[in-house]
C-alpha cells in the first residue's frame, strides 16, 4: 500500500506539472500571438504618423503598459519636417519626443546596446517618461538602432516594480526593437519619397504642384466653414543681381534662408510653398486681411532685419515685396479650382504695386 500511494503522488505530482506546462504553453502561444500581430501592424502602417501612434499606443494598449514613449534622435530635423509634410505638428504627436541628441537623457542610453530592464528612478527616467510622475516601479528600455547607431529608444514604463527586472529576458524585446527600426526606417523612407514629389528640394518647401492640390482644399474648407481664405505672394526684390554677382549658388542660399525666415513666423496650419524661382505663397486658412497685413509685415521684416552671410567675407540685405488677397465667405461655386487660381491672382497683383511702390513693402488687394 505504501509503494502504490507514493506512485499515485508521483502520478499526481506529474499531472500537476503537466498541467502547469499548458497553462505555460498557452500563455506563450498568446503572448506569441499578440506580438506577431504587433509586428504586423507595425510593418503595415501605411504613414509615418500611423507608426508612430501604432509604437505609443498600439504598444500600451497591446501590452497592458501604464507608460510608454517614444524618443527620436532627429538632429537635423528632418523627421519632424516628414511629419509636417503629413500635417501633423511634431508636438502634437502624444509620447514622441523629437531630440537633437540623446546625451544627459537618461544614463541608460549612453551605451544602450541592448533592452535596458531595471527600476524606475525619476532622476534618471523622468525625462523620457515625462507623464508618468513618480508612480513607476519598473522600466524596459528599447534601442531602437540603424547601421550599429542608436536612432532612438522605445520606453515602457509599468507600476508593477517586478514587471521588468534585470532577472528577465531580453530576447523578446530586442526582437520588438528591430522591427521597430525597421517598421521606422520604411516608414521614413515612403514619407520622403511621397514628399519629393510634393517638395521643393531646395528650400524643404512644398512646391507648387502640391500648392495646386491644397489650394482646392482650402477653398473648400473656407466655402464650407464661411471663413475667410487669404493668400500672401511673396517675391525676393532685386534678386536677379543677386545671381548675377554672387551666383547661382550663392542665389541658392539666399533662397534657404529665406525660406527659413518666413517659416519662422507662420503657423504649423498654414500653407506655405515655394511658387516658382524666388516668389513664394502661403495660404492663410481662417485668417482676415487686417491680421495677413500684420504677418506680413513681421515677414517682410524678419527678412530684411539681419544680412544674410554669403561668405567669410560678404553679407548681404534682402528684401521682399507682399501681397495679399483674400476670399471671403458668399461665394458658392464647386470649381474650385478657378476661384482658388483667381484668388492667386489678385495677390499676384497687389504683388505688382508693391514693386511699383518702391519694393519691401506690403500691399492688399482692393
Amino acid at each position: 500500500m505504501t509503494d502504490e500511494s507514493g506512485a499515485e503522488k508521483q502520478i499526481r505530482r506529474l499531472r500537476e506539472q503537466l498541467a502547469i506546462l499548458r497553462d505555460e504553453g498557452a500563455k506563450n502561444e498568446s503572448i506569441f500571438r499578440k506580438l506577431l500581430e504587433r509586428e504586423l501592424k507595425l510593418l503595415k502602417a501605411d504613414s509615418l504618423c500611423g507608426l508612430l501612434a501604432e509604437l505609443v499606443d498600439g504598444l500600451a494598449a497591446s501590452y497592458s503598459l501604464d507608460s510608454v514613449s517614444l524618443v527620436l534622435l532627429d538632429p537635423q530635423h528632418e523627421l519632424r519636417h516628414l511629419i509636417m509634410s503629413e500635417d501633423r505638428a511634431p508636438e502634437a504627436m502624444p509620447g514622441v519626443q523629437f531630440v537633437d541628441s540623446l546625451h544627459g537623457l537618461a544614463p541608460q542610453y549612453a551605451n544602450l546596446l541592448r533592452p535596458w530592464l531595471g527600476p524606475f528612478t525619476g532622476c534618471d527616467h523622468r525625462l523620457v517618461l515625462p507623464d508618468s510622475g513618480e508612480l513607476l516601479g519598473s522600466v524596459a528600455l528599447i534601442p531602437l538602432r540603424r547601421q550599429e547607431s542608436l536612432v532612438g529608444v522605445i520606453n515602457f514604463g509599468s507600476i508593477d516594480n517586478k514587471r521588468f527586472t534585470r532577472h528577465h529576458a531580453t530576447d523578446f524585446l530586442e526582437h520588438l526593437g528591430q522591427v521597430a527600426s525597421f517598421a521606422l526606417e520604411n516608414a521614413s523612407n515612403r514619407a520622403r519619397l511621397l514628399r519629393s514629389g510634393t517638395t521643393d528640394l531646395l528650400t524643404g518647401w512644398h512646391n507648387r504642384a502640391y500648392l495646386a492640390t491644397r489650394l482646392n482644399e482650402e477653398v473648400a474648407r473656407a466655402q464650407r466653414d464661411q471663413t475667410v481664405l487669404t493668400c500672401l505672394f511673396l517675391d525676393v526684390d532685386f534678386f536677379k543681381a543677386v545671381n548675377d554677382r554672387y551666383g547661382h549658388l550663392g542665389g541658392d542660399k539666399v533662397l534657404r534662408e529665406i525660406a527659413g525666415r518666413i517659416d519662422a513666423e507662420v503657423r504649423s496650419s498654414d500653407v506655405a510653398s515655394r511658387y516658382g524661382g524666388e516668389e513664394f505663397v502661403v495660404l492663410l486658412p481662417a485668417t482676415e486681411s487686417h491680421d495677413a497685413q500684420r504677418l506680413a509685415e513681421r515677414i517682410r521684416t524678419a527678412v530684411s532685419a539681419t544680412p544674410i552671410e554669403l561668405d567669410g567675407n560678404s553679407a548681404l540685405t534682402v528684401t521682399v515685396s507682399i501681397g495679399i488677397a483674400s476670399l471671403r465667405p458668399g461665394i458658392v461655386s464647386k470649381d474650385f479650382k478657378s476661384i482658388g487660381e483667381g484668388l492667386i491672382a489678385a495677390a499676384d497683383v497687389a504683388l505688382y504695386q508693391a514693386k511699383a511702390d518702391g519694393r519691401n513693402c506690403v500691399r492688399a488687394a482692393a
